[in-house]
């Protein structure tokens, strides 16, 4: 794939970097008042579904990859999802969520972004299932046309780090500064995003949110100048190239790890065992697998309430993402040591 060479960047031009990074004009450099509260910052506005695009002569469409990576726990699917702008990839609080490579889509006038969620990396432990999560980061970011290299803005510890390591030579990277509303004064970016740039050559510098809509729009216009000039990829009207079948087990993963916090280990996983179409009906099946006896009961609590209700926000949440009705049955198991078996993590669809 073509590279597009990113925008000329003066090193010395530092100030007028900060200001277009704070979002102000090069006329107008940024203040680092001390005592300057940031605006308030709205709470997740609904993920909205992209307008009907128009017919575009393929000579004046633009598309590329654009890679989402850093430390677990940083904010990457959330942001994926804000930049399709519907819910393509599972959240949580417990680190490790995303386990796939997951393709999100979003076409605009003539530009196609296609964006590549990647599992957080992992640095603690080195079990199989890690080793896995660690080579589909790699893999995902060998042939990028940009990467967005995401951390909390005003934090840099040694695992970012490690991940700004691993990433490629010659490929464009952006620092996205995410959680920016969590910043308590805006003074406070200024010197840090200087200390950043001694780090890495980074491209751009973009403080945001990504639960603030007009931040990610401002991100879009920002991604779009590195894309090279070529024909869309995919169809306009496609959010990602993941199964449905996919989308089920992680669905309910999702619904299992919100549902019992930080009791149960990471290691848990999600397999579906039978899905089928009846019309507009769509029935499946799945297993959790946890590592232990305890675990299971975690997992179906007192009378089975807690297991009926993931199988409950799962359902509900698969039935508004297809616009169908939507049976769904679930059962646990145990599978010790599995997250340590590289043949058992391989056919657990895990690459």
């Amino acid at each position: 794939m073509a590279k597009t060479p990113p925008p000329s960047q003066p090193a010395q031009d530092l100030d007028a970097m900060l200001a277009r990074a704070l979002g102000k004009t090069a006329a107008a450099p940024a203040q680092a008042d001390e005592g300057t509260d940031l605006p308030e910052v709205p709470g997740e506005a609904p993920l909205q579904t992209a307008e009907p695009v128009e017919a575009v002569d393929p000579a004046d469409q633009r598309c590329g990859y654009v890679a989402i990576v850093g430390k677990p726990n940083v904010g990457k699917s959330t942001l994926l999802n804000a930049l399709v702008g519907q819910k393509v990839s599972i959240t949580s609080r417990k680190a490790q969520t995303t386990r796939h490579r997951i393709t999100g889509m979003r076409t605009e006038g003539a530009t196609q972004f296609v964006f590549v969620d990647t599992p957080g990396f992992q640095t603690r432990h080195g079990n199989a299932l890690n080793r896995a999560l660690n080579k589909t980061v790699l893999g995902a970011v060998a042939d990028m046309d940009l990467i967005l290299f995401v951390v909390e803005a005003g934090r840099f510890n040694l695992a970012d780090a490690k991940v700004l390591d691993l990433l490629p030579k010659g490929v464009p990277v952006m620092l996205l500064a995410n959680k920016f509303d969590l910043l308590h004064r805006r003074g406070e970016l200024a010197p840090w995003l200087r200390s950043m740039q001694d780090r890495h050559p980074f491209a751009e510098y973009v403080p945001m949110s990504a639960k603030t809509p007009r931040d990610v729009q401002r991100l879009l216009g920002i991604c779009e100048k590195y894309l090279p000039q070529q024909p869309w990829m995919f169809d306009p009207d496609e959010l990602t190239d993941r199964s449905e079948r996919f989308m089920a087990s992680e669905m309910v993963r999702e619904k299992l790890f919100r549902l019992t916090g930080d009791e149960l280990p990471y290691t848990s996983t999600v397999i579906i065992d039978k899905f089928e179409e009846e019309g507009a009906l769509k029935r499946i099946a799945a297993t959790i697998v946890v590592e232990r006896e305890g675990h299971k009961g975690m997992v179906i609590g007192e009378k089975g309430e807690k297991l009926k209700r993931i199988g409950t926000e799962a359902r509900q949440e698969l039935e508004k993402l297809w616009d169908c009705k939507v049976f769904l049955e679930l059962w646990v198991k145990v599978r010790s040591g599995w997250a340590d078996d590289d043949a058992r993590v391989r056919s657990f669809g895990y690459e």
